[in-house]
């Protein structure tokens, strides 16, 4: 499994050389852009502003800074790599939180962490802050950006987690509104998130978009057409004590379907015809 980045982690006098794995992949279902009257793919090929339409090969192009109008300063690989302290390439513990403390909104991106060496410091990490149920904040420097990340253990794993810094989350374009506190509506409204409670598990929730357009696909190449089954709209009840009352009875009835359905033998995904071949060898 390729690595994402090589680093290290330091706590307090304690290092371990790790590398970082991506936790996550991409299953969109890619598409080409097609000349619908040739049904050639469409490419694109990378020019400058004055060219005069020749294709920039990958190796000629280079980062430019723009200080001035249309003025750059050229900045190449080992730039980067030179102003990096070795604070900058290590990931140094500085404290340690209660995740639960983080706001989920400056959460980005999340790697496993592998251990290259000193994995009897590393268990040693890991254990220390499973038994006391907290994880490590550091500042590092991944790839060409300065970055929050924090440390976690989930299921005998250490993960890494990627931050936004504050200044990066954008403001909310909603208007403040007061929050209701009393009424006959606040304890209509508070039943029903009682009657629509439960345990989160991942595994409840399938991709079933994807699985639709898989469908879509198949009877595009086969030539059927795809039955799509119609949908009942949802009644509209426009006075909201009322709305109150018949989703408190519809959530009732739907937690008694859902819990049925979530029990039986969940549905394969299918692949798309290209991931198909692939998994044949073709």
């Amino acid at each position: 499994m390729a690595y994402s980045y090589k680093s290290s982690i330091s706590f307090g006098l304690v290092y371990i050389p790790i590398t970082l794995h991506s936790c996550v992949k991409n299953n969109d279902i890619a598409f080409n852009f097609i000349d619908k009257a040739t049904m050639s793919r469409v490419k694109y090929k990378k020019t400058c502003v004055d060219c005069d339409g020749r294709e920039v090969k990958n190796e000629d192009i280079v980062k430019g800074y723009e200080y001035e109008d249309d003025t750059y300063v050229i900045l190449e690989d080992n730039d980067f790599e030179k102003i990096k302290s070795k604070r900058d390439k290590t990931i140094t513990i500085e404290k340690f939180v209660d995740l639960k403390s983080i706001d989920p909104i400056y959460f980005d991106k999340t790697y496993y962490v592998m251990p290259t060496g000193a994995e009897q410091a590393y268990s040693l990490l890991m254990g220390a802050m499973d038994s006391k149920n907290m994880a490590g904040v550091a500042k590092t420097v991944l790839g060409n950006k300065d970055t929050i990340v924090v440390l976690r253990v989930r299921d005998g794993q250490m993960l890494l987690n990627t931050l936004f810094f504050e200044e990066e989350i954008m403001p909310s374009p909603a208007k403040n509104i007061k929050i209701t506190t009393s009424g006959k509506e606040l304890e209509l409204a508070q039943n029903l998130i009682e009657n629509m409670s439960g345990e989160f598990s991942i595994s409840d929730y399938k991709d079933e978009y994807r699985e639709k357009l898989v469908a879509l696909i198949d009877s595009k190449i086969s030539g059927k057409k795809l039955e799509i089954p119609k949908e009942t709209e949802p009644r509209r009840v426009g006075n909201l004590m009322d709305a109150l009352l018949k989703s408190i009875e519809f959530s009732q009835k739907e937690t008694k379907s859902t819990t049925a359905r979530r029990t039986s033998t969940p549905k394969k995904l299918d692949k798309t015809p290209s991931e198909k071949k692939k998994a044949q060898g073709k």
